[in-house]
Order: structure tokens, then C-alpha cells, then sequence
């Protein structure tokens, strides 16, 4: 007698593959109108098209599998039609995708410390100088400018449709007797962050003889490095005695209390600075960290990562920000869990104190003073900038008629105090043709 449930069980034929799950790529391909019309139910195979490989990497691939191994059921099933050019098909996906070409992710680099000059003048177009002055000078200028910022005031200007305040106070000096009383009386048409800034207050008698110990520093190291095309080139002396001198006739006067008040990224403006400008930035009181990075241009965003570099400035420290820093970088004074009281040597009776005072020494140009500034239609005076990132090629043309490394840009800026709106004035600056200089790529 033959067992009916044996034969039945052993009549079907099991297949040993395991089954495949198929994906959308799938049943996007498999589920197409059938343009060969029924297939033949003599067919013993069927063409079946799947993709394979990594969501980045998909390709498609032919499969022959035996109709037995079919998971589909009823009416006959529509397949991809072969290509003609001998071509795989392409998954859906892959057509949707950014078809650019894809590039290798750059690693993000981590902050830098520099703690020595060495280190500073490797990475960075900065010079560190610790101990620039006499002690007893330097806590002398200390306790002076200390006391001089209890006066000092926050910059307020617009920015992203608000009214902000910059998280420290600040000041401006001129110093008397570099220039004529033309020039003294013109400094109060000074300009910063879209409105006028008064009269600048006179050098203090410590700033002026600081200024014989940095200028002395700041000559020196303007020696050692390249001068660029649109540098000025003025020089002090007659005949073959002339030689180019930094002599800075303006400061900006920065206090810091405690670990909270800062200063965000930001290059220095270059409205009276013009082209790479050197400035000189001494720190007084207590340590906080000084971090530079660099800007990197459009047109190699993928090559490079951009890095920031923490330089510690202590007591009685200069660091010179040589060109092209301000076209290049940004700097940024951060807020800090906490910070050092500074304990001043002289007198030796004084107080610690948790504020840091910066005094950025600047030499403001004879070729860019402000009447020679552009006004936009708004009626107010453009700010000159770098176009850091190369955005401004291709709005004009003959863009490096003067072989300029780093193009400029006069713009206006009169939504910095008027509510973020501007005319959207826009002009590149020309040396030449503003009839500004001399310069080292030209010579007087």
C-alpha cells in the first residue's frame, strides 16, 4: 500500500536557494509594461534585473533564475527590455542622485594651540612678542587705559533684521603732532560700523611711549617678511635717505571683563587701513585666548579644511598681524569657563583684576583718508573689504588690470545702523583709477 501523504510531500519539488527580498529598485523594474508582448509558456527561464551594491555604488545586474523559483503569481510577469548599446540598466535611484562628482570628505581638524613664537610665526601670518615692555611700563598703561574704560562704550549695529551690542566695551584714539591740524580735525569724520564716531580721543602719555618700544618691534619684523602689490609704499627722508617706516596714528581701545565679554569672528575693516594693512595688538591683564582662521577661497573648498589656531596672549605680549591677515583670516576673542586674575607687579600695593585691555596700534593711510571714500546712494560712506572667498569674480570684468593678488570692494554698509537695510551699492575698488598710492607693485 503507498503511503498518500509521502507521495503527495515528496510530488513538490522544494528549492534549496533562500529567497532574495526584493527592494523598490525591484519592483520598479520587474513591474514595467511588458513591450515584447506574452512570453512564451515554453520558456524555461526568465531575465530578471536587479540592483546591487552600496546606496552611493548601485549598478544593475541580470539574473537567469528558473521559473520554478518565480515568487510572483499570476498573469504573465513584464521584464526590462535589453539595451541596445550593450549598456546595464540604471536603478532609479542612481537617476534621482546628485550626479556630480563626489568627493572625498575632508577631515575636520581640530583647534591648534600655539604656545610659542615659533609655533605662532609657522601656522599663522601672526608674530608673537612676549615682554614687549618694561615691566613697570606695562602696568603703568595697564592701570591708565583700566581707568580711561570705565568711559568707554559698546558698538550697537544691525545685524539679521536686529539691534545688537558687541559683549565688550570699546574705544578710539588718534595721536597728535604725527599729522597737521587738517588731518587731526578730519579724524573725527572717522567712520565704524555704519555711523560716525566722534572726536577720537588724544594718545595717553603710557600709549606714546609704548609706541617707541612696538614701532622699533613692528619695523623689524616688516624687513624679514614679502611686501605685497598693494601695499603702501610711502617712505620718510629725501633723496637715497628715504626708507619706508610703520608709525601707527590711530589705536582701537578694547576692554574685556571677566570670561564672558568677547568679540566674534571678524576681520578689521579696511576703510582706512587700505590693502594689507600691518596692525599691531598689545594685550594687558589678565591671559585670554586669541584664535585665528583661516578663510578658505570657493574655489578649493574640497582640497583643504580650515583650521583655528589658539594663541594664549598674556601680560605685556604683542602680536602683529602681518598681510595678508586681514584677507585671509578672521580672529575672534572667545568667552571662557573661567580665566586667571591678573596680579600687576607695580604698584605693590594693587588689586587683581579679571579685565583684559587690548590696544590694537594701526597706521591709517594718507591715500585712503575720508574724503577720499566712496558714498553710496544712501549718502553714507562705503566700507572697503576683501573678497575673501573670491566672491566678486565675474561680476565685473579685468578684475587684476593692477595684478592684484586679492581683489576689494567698496559696499555699502549704511544697514548697519539703518535697520539692515541698504542700496546694495557695489563697486570694485581700483587703485589706479582712484588715484590713491603709492604702492609697492607701482612705485610713487
Amino acid at each position: 500500500m503507498v503511503d498518500k501523504r509521502n507521495h503527495t510531500r515528496s510530488s513538490k519539488t522544494y528549492s534549496t536557494h533562500p529567497k532574495r527580498k526584493r527592494n523598490l529598485d525591484d519592483w520598479l523594474l520587474l513591474s514595467k509594461p511588458n513591450l515584447r508582448g506574452p512570453r512564451s509558456h515554453g520558456s524555461s527561464s526568465t531575465r530578471r534585473v536587479v540592483s546591487q551594491g552600496t546606496l552611493s555604488e548601485r549598478t544593475c545586474i541580470d539574473l537567469t533564475l528558473d521559473d520554478s523559483e518565480d515568487e510572483f503569481e499570476g498573469p504573465t510577469r513584464s521584464v526590462a527590455p535589453p539595451r541596445r548599446d550593450g549598456k546595464s540598466p540604471v536603478s532609479w535611484s542612481s537617476i534621482l542622485r546628485d550626479n556630480t562628482t563626489s568627493t572625498r570628505k575632508l577631515k575636520k581638524l581640530v583647534p591648534l594651540m600655539l604656545t610659542t613664537s615659533e609655533m605662532v610665526s609657522k601656522y599663522t601670518p601672526l608674530t608673537m612678542h612676549p615682554s614687549i615692555l618694561p615691566l613697570e611700563l606695562s602696568c603703568r598703561l595697564y592701570h591708565a587705559m583700566l581707568k580711561a574704560s570705565e568711559g568707554w562704550t559698546r558698538n550697537k549695529w544691525w545685524l539679521a533684521d536686529r539691534m545688537v551690542e558687541s559683549p565688550h566695551t570699546t574705544s578710539f584714539y588718534a595721536r597728535r603732532g604725527q599729522e597737521d591740524d587738517y588731518d587731526w580735525n578730519e579724524a573725527a569724520q572717522y567712520w565704524y560700523a555704519g555711523r560716525p564716531t566722534g572726536p577720537p580721543l588724544p594718545f595717553l602719555p603710557e600709549m606714546e611711549e609704548a609706541c617707541e618700544y612696538i614701532e622699533k618691534v613692528v619695523n623689524e619684523a616688516i624687513k624679514q617678511r614679502p611686501r605685497y602689490p598693494l601695499e603702501w609704499a610711502g617712505a620718510e627722508g629725501e633723496g637715497n635717505d628715504e626708507v619706508f617706516r610703520w608709525r601707527p596714528n590711530v589705536a582701537a581701545a578694547n576692554c574685556y571683563r571677566g570670561a564672558k565679554e568677547a568679540v566674534g569672528y571678524h576681520s578689521d575693516q579696511m576703510t582706512y587701513l587700505g590693502p594689507y594693512p600691518t596692525i599691531a595688538s598689545l594685550s594687558l591683564g589678565t591671559t585670554r585666548e586669541f584664535r585665528v582662521r583661516e578663510v578658505i577661497p570657493k574655489e578649493n573648498p574640497s582640497q583643504r579644511e580650515a583650521r583655528t589656531y589658539i594663541v594664549p596672549l598674556p601680560h605685556n605680549s604683542l602680536v602683529i598681524m602681518h598681510p595678508p591677515c586681514q584677507e585671509r583670516f578672521k580672529h575672534t576673542v572667545p568667552s571662557q569657563q573661567a580665566i586667571d586674575m591678573f596680579r600687576p607687579l607695580f604698584p605693590h600695593n594693587a588689586e587683581p583684576s579679571n579685565a583684559r585691555i587690548n590696544i590694537t596700534f594701526r597706521f591709517y593711510r594718507p591715500d585712503f583718508r575720508p574724503h577720499t571714500t566712496p558714498r553710496c546712494a544712501c549718502g553714507d560712506p562705503c566700507v572697503l573689504r576683501a573678497d575673501m572667498k573670491g566672491k566678486g569674480k565675474g561680476r565685473e570684468q579685468n578684475l587684476s588690470e593692477c595684478n592684484q593678488e586679492i581683489n576689494y570692494f567698496w559696499q555699502c554698509y549704511s544697514g548697519a545702523q539703518n535697520e539692515g537695510r541698504t542700496c546694495g551699492y557695489w563697486r570694485l575698488m581700483d587703485i589706479m583709477k582712484e588715484g590713491r598710492g603709492p604702492v609697492i607693485g607701482t612705485g610713487p
